[in-house]
């Protein structure tokens, strides 16, 4: 059985609904990502705004403002929802994996 859209959450998909806490451009995005994760995670303009057009398709952003070709957005509350729903799976993901390794020693 195939996998529900954004059940769970690429590196990518994570830090751009990480950074649409707050209102942002596209640019802003692409440099507040590589600059959470210390260069660690780039997000390309074709992968940013195929996932941004997706999100907003999915209610989990909404355009906000338009000036020319600049758009900025924010998170709903869907996608603030999901973007926590992420965090803890990747917390318990985390604990597994202390839990078992700690188990080891």
């Amino acid at each position: 059985m195939p996998r529900e859209k954004f059940q769970t959450l690429t590196e990518q998909m994570f830090y751009i609904l990480l950074c649409l806490r707050k209102e942002c451009c596209g640019m802003d995005i692409m440099t507040e990502v590589s600059e959470i994760t210390d260069g660690r995670v780039s997000v390309g303009p074709g992968t940013l705004y195929n996932l941004l057009e997706q999100f907003a398709q999915a209610g989990m952003i909404r355009e906000t403002k338009v000036e020319g070709r600049k758009k900025s957005y924010i998170l709903t509350q869907k996608g603030a929802v999901t973007l926590r729903e992420e965090f803890e799976r990747l917390r318990k993901q985390a604990a597994d994996y202390v839990r078992l390794v700690n188990g080891e020693d």
